[in-house]
């Protein structure tokens, strides 16, 4: 039988997690600004985009095993939940083109992400 991970290495993986979050989410924004200026703008940004969604993912895995394993909160889960909706709905709309809802809803990740980051 395996032995739980100690909490002190679940939250800093989790603080990890949500540090490559915040970081992929702010280099959206870079090659959102790429995307309007040059012809490789869109290929970054799709890939960014994917990058950023499996952030999303790592995030709600590390908050998992910080908590059942890990001997930690349960909150977390909830938080990283949430921003894989919101990821989820970025991408929906950055996919049907709709730049009113896509560009605020990143800048409000962005600050999220940001605010869970200096949280943990």
């Amino acid at each position: 039988m395996a032995t739980p991970m100690p909490a002190k290495h679940a939250f800093s993986f989790l603080r990890i997690a949500i540090a490559l979050q915040t970081l992929t989410i702010f280099l959206q924004a870079v090659s959102s600004g790429l995307l309007m200026t040059s012809s490789y703008g869109e290929t970054l940004h799709s890939v960014g985009a994917r990058a950023m969604y499996g952030a999303s993912m790592l995030y709600v895995l590390a908050a998992v095993l910080a908590w059942k394993p890990g001997g930690g909160p349960p909150r977390p889960i909830l938080y990283a939940s949430g921003f894989l909706v919101l990821a989820s709905v970025q991408v929906a709309v950055g996919i049907a083109h709709l730049p009113s809802v896509h560009l605020p809803l990143g800048v409000l990740m962005f600050g999220l992400s940001l605010l869970a980051l200096a949280r943990r």
